[in-house]
């Protein structure tokens, strides 16, 4: 499996990229999974559902299953926050992961910058990101794709991947 990552700061477009990409990528028949990493707590699950009462009953992990998809839910309860490995490990075979966040973690990125976004560009910090797109010239001294430029970016990394 093959892991392209989404970067940038908060508003700055690194969802509506990453679900272009997906979906590009998607509509030339690759296979795409996808991780997001939030800063906060993140709860999937509804207080008074039964997989809620499960959780807080003290399961560690609940498997919502119905007839059109499943989601695994797992309590951290006190344990580290999983890798980026650890979650890649826990994914279904396919073509590529799309992953949105995990800035200090050192796989290949694309950076979102907007103009209108207050902090600087990461790229200078950051020897990973392999390109950026963005609505504005950032400097970066690699390709740079204007921000909806999504089947541009997926040439690019599928080109990667030839390599």
């Amino acid at each position: 499996m093959k892991v392209i990552g989404i970067v940038g700061w908060k508003n700055c477009g690194k969802t509506t990229l990453a679900a272009a990409l997906i979906r590009e990528l998607s509509g030339r028949g690759l296979t795409v999974n996808s991780i997001k990493h939030a800063h906060h707590g993140v709860d999937v699950d509804q207080p008074g559902t039964d997989s809620h009462q499960h959780r807080q009953a003290g399961a560690r992990e609940v498997i919502l299953a119905g007839g059109q998809r499943y989601a695994i839910m797992h309590e951290l309860r006190g344990a580290e926050e999983p890798t980026l490995e650890d979650l890649l490990a826990r994914l279904g075979p396919c073509d590529w992961v799309v992953v949105e966040g995990f800035k200090a973690h050192p796989h290949a990125k694309i950076e979102v910058h907007r103009q209108a976004c207050a902090r600087p560009p990461l790229f200078p910090g950051d020897a990973s990101i392999i390109a950026v797109a963005a609505d504005h010239d950032t400097g970066f001294r690699g390709p740079v794709f204007d921000l909806n430029d999504a089947s541009g970016i997926a040439d690019f990394i599928l080109d990667l991947e030839a390599l």
